[in-house]
């Protein structure tokens, strides 16, 4: 059967071999070395680098288990596998010679499109991206991984999976950046889950509870969310703009009010809504962080607790963890050498990601029980040495700064 006939529906396994010579496996593709990734069909993207790469399959929208098979009978091997845009899936997998290690990880896939409103009805046929989107993989019709370290890898097969799915609305403290050295705690947030349920990052740049809704993007959301999916949400940065009139609410009648329409939306669909408080900027004043985002923070514990929706509380965890650092250090979890003071790298999104990890165990224990053991409990005022943090870097790299927080 023709691969592009393969992937007009998916309803099997996709099988792919792609260590070089390894003979293929029954009803598996072998993938040479160099295979340029062709629309409808499979392929590496451009950009890769000695064995580290980026590989392509065309698919439906839909949540996906992927499972790899790492190693090299004559060789070891080190491994990080990203998915989609930067989405970490696992982190730093370590074969020694002759030893092969397989791993699965659910990767969720969507794309811009939205079905048709019926005649006369207000909405539209897509959501409304950024041209800063362009060319993203978070919003494209194939599923994409990168390879990353010093990878061998053997075989990658893709299947259909039915898991419930966590969504994630928010802002760029949130999304899944698209190029180095950013990164925010969404992306990272999949490498602490086992493979039973899905990670959607909707986050996007520069949104706010406005924002997310005028785009489209929270009806996108809406489409997809089914009984006993989860939706994180997250606003605030954006929101306290009062330079931005369009999109500003104030903390006490408007943000309130903008979260408990989410809260009824996502309720309305059998979702479970739970609000997360924004990390706080690293604004240090003697040595302690001023707080920028108090009184939204406040509201939203209110909100949650009148609601009697699970909150993550997230902006003392952050207050706590650049304290423990102390302002020298705390720098180095952050974008653009530091001079940026509200987004992240690597190594802070990774650690927010602990902390939002911790903050589900504690208040969505239903969703907590998918967490790998060791990613339940995270203390931000005793974290690890910044140097253990290391993160293969993704190929993509910027010097631009996120647009909007």
């Amino acid at each position: 059967m023709a691969m592009l006939a393969m992937l007009a529906a998916v309803t099997g396994p996709l099988l792919f071999d792609l260590a070089p010579g390894a003979p293929p496996r029954p009803e598996s593709v072998a993938v040479a070395e160099g295979t340029a990734y062709r629309p409808g069909s499979h392929g590496y993207e451009p950009g890769g680098r000695d064995r580290e790469r980026l590989f392509s399959v065309a698919v439906p929208e839909g949540n996906y288990r992927v499972t790899v098979r790492l190693g090299d009978a004559s060789a070891g091997s080190r491994t990080t596998v990203k998915a989609e845009s930067r989405r970490l899936m696992l982190r730093d997998v370590t074969t020694a010679p002759g030893q092969f290690v397989t791993a699965s990880f659910i990767v969720n896939v969507r794309t811009a499109a939205l079905a048709a409103p019926p005649a006369n009805a207000p909405g539209g046929t897509a959501v409304r991206l950024k041209s800063r989107e362009a060319g993203s993989y978070a919003w494209d019709d194939k599923l994409t991984l990168e390879f990353l370290g010093d990878p061998r890898v053997q075989r990658v097969t893709i299947e259909p999976a039915t898991v419930p799915t966590v969504f994630l609305a928010g802002d760029s403290t949130v999304t899944d950046q698209r190029a180095e050295p950013a990164a925010s705690w969404g992306q990272m947030l999949p490498a602490l889950f086992r493979p039973e349920v899905a990670i959607a990052n909707h986050a996007e740049s520069g949104e706010t509870l406005k924002s997310f809704v005028t785009e489209l993007r929270f009806d996108k959301l809406l489409s997809q969310v089914k009984p006993g999916d989860w939706v994180l949400i997250q606003f605030g940065h954006n929101d306290q703009k009062a330079e931005w009139p369009q999109t500003y609410v104030d903390p006490v009648l408007t943000y309130p009010a903008w979260l408990r329409t989410y809260i009824a939306e996502v309720r309305r669909r059998g979702g479970q809504p739970v609000l997360v408080t924004s990390p706080e900027r690293r604004n240090f004043d003697q040595g302690r962080i001023r707080h920028t985002l108090a009184d939204y923070a406040e509201a939203m514990r209110k909100v949650a607790a009148e609601a009697k929706v699970p909150l993550v509380d997230l902006q003392p965890a952050t207050i706590a963890l650049y304290e423990a650092y102390g302002p020298a250090e705390a720098a180095k979890l952050f974008n653009d050498g530091g001079r940026d003071k509200t987004h992240h790298n690597n190594a802070g999104a990774w650690l927010l990601a602990r902390a939002v990890a911790a903050g589900i165990a504690e208040a969505v224990p239903n969703l907590g029980a998918h967490l790998f053991p060791d990613a339940r409990s995270f203390d931000p005022a005793h974290p690890p040495a910044i140097d253990s943090l290391v993160l293969a870097p993704s190929l993509t790299a910027s010097s631009e700064r996120p647009a909007g927080s």
